[in-house]
């Protein structure tokens, strides 16, 4: 059976989303995509330009994807909002991640300013997506004001230190009504399988994958994980004991009466 989902006006088949960011080779991009069947690709602005006549990163997302492009740099609300403006204008499309950073250590998102530009671009008629800490209220509001999804981080951008945030991206997979995927940090498939196994939408992965001695195997490994994730979460597991029980009988030995 069919286990798509819809973002939008699009049905995607592929609960894995991709960055393109650290790619020691562009071309990279193009066989990690097509190995691992990726629906929605991410990029940032600042590294599209139409009208350079050198390799452009767009060159290596096939039509077929979903592009989503990303605000990274953008500091306020006000800068993501015309990060977005010019992406749709340049033809780029509808869809938007949300990126609204001024941490310079840690870059965790800025949520009261990524709200604020959720409410603007969702008015305007975007598919908007932000990244933000792990928040149920924020989660919430950006829900309300228009987000077709939340984007919450598994632990610092890039850091690839695993899915540290479950417990709070637990309850928001259980108060939410818009799709949840966990964007940042997911070091090793094993992460986004968890991602998947509580009831995540999908996983948004980048440096896990650009970075690994061999990117193509290690996207195949997050898809696999990603579909092997899916399939428990749907397969309900039972709940976990505090005490031992037996799988077989502990009665009715040979020579017992």
């Amino acid at each position: 059976m069919s286990d798509m989902f819809k973002i939008g006006d699009k049905q995607l088949k592929s609960r894995l989303f991709l960055g393109t960011g650290k790619f020691s080779d562009k071309r990279m991009v193009r066989q990690v995509i097509a190995a691992a069947k990726v629906d929605v690709v991410t990029v940032a602005l600042r590294r599209v330009d139409l009208e350079s006549q050198d390799e452009n990163i767009l060159d290596y997302i096939p039509q077929e994807c979903t592009l989503m492009p990303n605000t990274s740099g953008a500091r306020t609300a006000q800068e993501a909002i015309r990060i977005a403006r010019l992406a749709k204008a340049t033809g780029c499309g509808n869809w938007i991640k949300i990126e609204v950073i001024s941490d310079n250590q840690y870059l965790l998102p800025d949520n009261l300013e990524t709200l604020k530009a959720v409410e603007v671009l969702a008015r305007e008629g975007f598919v908007v997506l932000p990244y933000m800490s792990p928040d149920l209220s924020m989660a919430r509001r950006m829900a309300q004001a228009g987000a077709a999804a939340v984007m919450p981080l598994g632990s610092p951008i890039g850091s690839n230190r695993g899915f540290k945030t479950e417990e709070i991206v637990k309850i928001m997979v259980q108060l939410i009504d818009v799709p949840v995927i966990v964007d940042a940090g997911l070091g090793m498939p094993s992460d986004a399988a968890k991602c998947m196994e509580i009831g995540c939408d999908a996983v948004l992965v980048n440096t896990a994958i650009a970075t690994a001695q061999d990117p193509i195997k290690m996207a195949q490994a997050f898809a696999w994980a990603v579909q092997a994730g899916r399939k428990a979460y749907l397969a309900g597991s039972r709940p976990s004991l505090d005490i031992a029980e037996a799988s077989s009988p502990l009665t009715g030995f040979l020579n017992q009466g």
